[in-house]
């Protein structure tokens, strides 16, 4: 069980330094586009550059078309920022003193609902608008398979909790 804590620990500092990596750069990128702040055009304004901030050095390269802005770049940030904030809560779970818990179930529920349900629907809507690569339709069911795998996670651990609250009793 050491091991499984060092691991999870491990993970949950890198998903977290991650979803906070992704939603500083949604934030940021959205204070760039709303205000024109750092923001370079190029290719006949086709494309833009958002620098990075109080430099002319390009820190992400935009194409200049609403539907994409929105679909294919501010989502995205915002969707995988927290996607790996759900993922730190649920690897927290696993270096925890006591694992059976009702808030490690919820932080368990919370991811498995957000990969089962936000995927496919983000991306079906964002078809509409833009091109969908065939290799986002795989990243929606992986993302399906995890919420799944984590639904049964949070069962047993639900499952865990009954048997603990009985013990408990018992004692």
């Amino acid at each position: 069980m050491n091991q499984t804590k060092i691991i999870s620990q491990i993970l949950y500092y890198i998903c977290f330094i991650l979803a906070i990596g992704y939603l500083l750069t949604a934030v940021y990128s959205i204070l760039c586009l709303v205000t024109g702040f750092s923001i370079t055009p190029y290719k006949e304004n086709a494309y833009f550059h958002i620098n990075y901030p109080f430099t002319e050095k390009p820190f992400l390269n935009i194409e200049n078309n609403y539907p994409y802005i929105l679909f294919s770049f501010l989502l995205v940030l915002i969707t995988y920022g927290v996607f790996f904030w759900f993922s730190a809560k649920v690897f927290k779970v696993f270096f925890q003193s006591k694992l059976f818990t009702k808030d490690n179930i919820t932080h368990l529920k919370r991811f498995y609902l957000y990969n089962i349900f936000f995927p496919l629907p983000i991306v079906v809507i964002a078809s509409f608008f833009v091109e969908v690569e065939s290799i986002i339709w795989g990243l929606v069911f992986i993302h399906f398979m995890l919420g799944i795998f984590c639904l049964f996670l949070a069962n047993i651990f639900k499952q865990g909790l009954h048997l603990q609250n009985e013990q408990d009793l018992i004692i």
